[in-house]
């Protein structure tokens, strides 16, 4: 029998639209004047905190991200609001004390947070424990994601078997986390349906259309019957953001899954948000022309990572070495047992690579790639290069092989008394924990605004 349960729609134009398409650099008062009409419109969620939205905030608008989550709260009322929360590492680059991940959850949620989506960049389900359990103690939906990716240790079978270990951690959903575009239309269909025959919970897909097959596949998936997908309103998406929002509606309207949004209504938001995107490019000097890349099938790499590698290479002078390491970069992942490339693992891999074609091979090996092959980022999904522990783990170390999190003391205490000592005896909760996650950056925006 047809499925014929409407699918939802995340609407993700708030931040992983304009996170993939103008750096991450929408203001709240560029949101302010379409909120009551976003609520409106009859999505599932919208998806508009985490993610890359807290360091930009406060590095690059001189906004305070938990300002801006109480703000859309008041105007949204009807929609549930989403986050992105990377696990341990919270929204920074490194784990931090299971304290801080607790109180990080509990006061997002306090703050108007509904749905956290809860991920690992090395799928390694022990670096999500800690984050799992706060959401379920909030109150809040516990999404569990676990990152595509395409390697020789990224079969459906592993990935029907963490979405089983989400679920017994308490996940009320599981998402396909895409963030490169790698997912293909069929693959997809085969996933899903896995996914749907064995686990209990609603499946949501988050696929990229960098490849230029991300609509597809988000249609695919549907047929397959996942019972969300994420998309962007027409101004932010496609190229490395998402499927369009309107596009979607009109395929599925009057079909076996029609989401049942009025398509009218979607219209004007698009209108508004296309001035919203040219005054972005403009105020920040952005491109925002930003073209599909078929290639990242085989060299995985998240395109605003890309960008970034080349202009680090011209800025050392080594423009040239371009093409030499697009083929290092799969060599190094491989050789540090094939992560998924996600932040932060895209980051440290990139650096690695751009390193080797510029100094040769490992003759400089940062101190996050060591950490790495010690263990302290999780299991990755495959075996480390033998060479390479040799090189780093010297007179008999073993890498660790419990949760990385266990080897770190509580911080809330230091962090407010580190606050107190700079000058912030009073800083609310939100405060402490902006702090603990980006602590030089805060530092700059409490200076300016408290």
């Amino acid at each position: 029998m047809e499925n014929s349960t409407p699918v939802k729609i995340v609407e993700t134009v708030l931040r992983d639209g304009h996170q993939s398409i103008c750096a991450t650099r929408m203001r709240t008062k560029d949101m302010l004047p379409v909120l009551e009409q976003l609520d409106d419109v009859g999505y599932y969620a919208l998806e508009m905190w985490g993610g890359a939205t807290f360091d930009s905030c406060m590095r690059f608008l001189n906004e305070d991200p938990w300002e801006r989550l109480r703000t859309i709260r008041q105007h949204v009322k009807k929609t549930k609001l989403q986050m992105l929360l990377r696990g341990q590492n919270i929204l920074g680059y490194n784990h931090y004390a299971d304290d801080v991940v607790t109180e990080f959850v509990k006061r997002s949620v306090a703050n108007g947070i509904d749905i956290v989506r809860v991920f690992d960049a090395f799928n390694d389900p022990r670096n999500l424990e800690c984050a799992m359990k706060a959401v379920k103690a909030a109150g809040a939906h516990a999404q569990g994601a676990f990152v595509y990716t395409i390697s020789p240790y990224a079969k459906d079978s592993d990935y029907l078997k963490l979405a089983k270990e989400m679920v017994e951690m308490g996940a009320d959903s599981i998402c396909i986390k895409d963030m490169s575009g790698l997912l293909a239309p069929y693959a997809a269909y085969d996933l899903v349906k896995a996914l749907k025959s064995e686990v209990s919970v609603p499946i949501d897909v988050h696929s990229h259309c960098t490849s230029g097959m991300g609509s597809m596949t988000i249609l695919k998936a549907i047929e397959a019957g996942a019972d969300m997908v994420d998309t962007a309103l027409s101004p932010f998406s496609m190229s490395t953001s998402h499927s369009c929002t309107e596009s979607l509606v009109d395929t599925l309207t009057g079909r076996p899954r029609d989401p049942h949004i009025d398509i009218n209504k979607l219209y004007p938001l698009a209108e508004y948000f296309t001035k919203v995107k040219a005054s972005l490019a403009k105020d920040f000097n952005l491109n925002t022309n930003i073209g599909i890349n078929p290639q990242v099938l085989s060299f995985q790499i998240p395109g605003g990572m890309l960008s970034n590698l080349k202009k680090q290479l011209a800025e050392q002078g080594a423009a040239d070495k371009y093409d030499a390491l697009l083929k290092e970069m799969p060599k190094v992942r491989a050789d540090l047992g094939y992560p998924p490339l996600v932040t932060p693992s895209s980051q440290i891999v990139g650096s690695m690579a751009a390193l080797n074609v510029m100094v040769g091979r490992y003759k400089m090996i940062p101190k996050e790639v060591k950490d790495i092959v010690r263990g302290k980022y999780g299991r990755t999904p495959g075996p480390i290069s033998e060479e390479l522990k040799a090189m780093i783990l010297k007179n008999g170390e073993q890498p660790i092989t419990h949760r990385p999190a266990d080897d770190i003391p509580p911080q809330m205490d230091k962090m407010r008394s580190e606050l107190a000592a700079k000058g912030y005896p009073n800083a609310s909760e939100e405060d402490v924990l902006s702090y603990a996650s980006f602590p030089d950056v805060a530092l700059n925006f409490f200076k300016n605004n408290r």
